[in-house]
């Protein structure tokens, strides 16, 4: 609270606050109570986690979403396994974000291409529940041919969802 109300009045910057955080000094005063801060609020955590089933499955349900992802979009980084040679931070950047482009894009394709077999499900007399939908996932990959020729036409643009199943989201 002391150091709340310190920066609050200007009494001390953040600046000096971070750089005395940042020295991991266990003589250091303003280090030792935040580190046992941070101890009661990781218990306080793990009490609430082992008791409540339900933030439980939701954990884990995002964990999974997460991991899947990483794991759809890994797919894609062949060549290397994962391992960027470059030390240069401007190169590991353009490199994760190219991979990430990769992913988004095949992920915004898989989801057309579902979209347009639900719609044709729809014309055909099949319906289905929201909950049906929920358990799609666009991180399909086996139709893909990883080192295939790719042509990209930029004149099919895909209808809108809602346009295509009159939905309102």
């Amino acid at each position: 609270m002391q150091v709340v109300l310190s920066i609050e009045s200007g009494q001390i910057s953040s600046d000096m606050l971070l750089r005395k955080l940042g020295n991991y000094s266990r003589k250091n005063k303003l280090y030792q109570a935040f580190r046992e801060l941070g101890r009661v609020i990781r218990t306080i955590f793990l009490l609430k986690f082992i008791s409540d089933q339900k933030l439980r499955q939701q954990i884990t349900a995002t964990t999974n979403k997460v991991e899947a992802y990483n794991g759809f979009s890994k797919w894609f980084f062949f060549g290397g396994e994962m391992v960027i040679a470059s030390n240069d931070p401007e190169q590991q950047e353009k490199i994760i974000k190219y991979g990430d482009l990769i992913a988004n894009a095949v992920i915004f394709r898989n989801v057309v291409d579902l979209s347009d077999v639900l719609l044709q499900l729809k014309k055909e007399g099949f319906f289905w529940e929201p909950e049906d939908l929920a358990a799609l996932s666009p991180y399909l990959t086996s139709h893909i041919k990883r080192f295939g020729d790719y042509l990209i036409d930029l004149d099919n643009i895909p209808a809108a969802l809602e346009e295509q199943l009159n939905l309102s989201f």
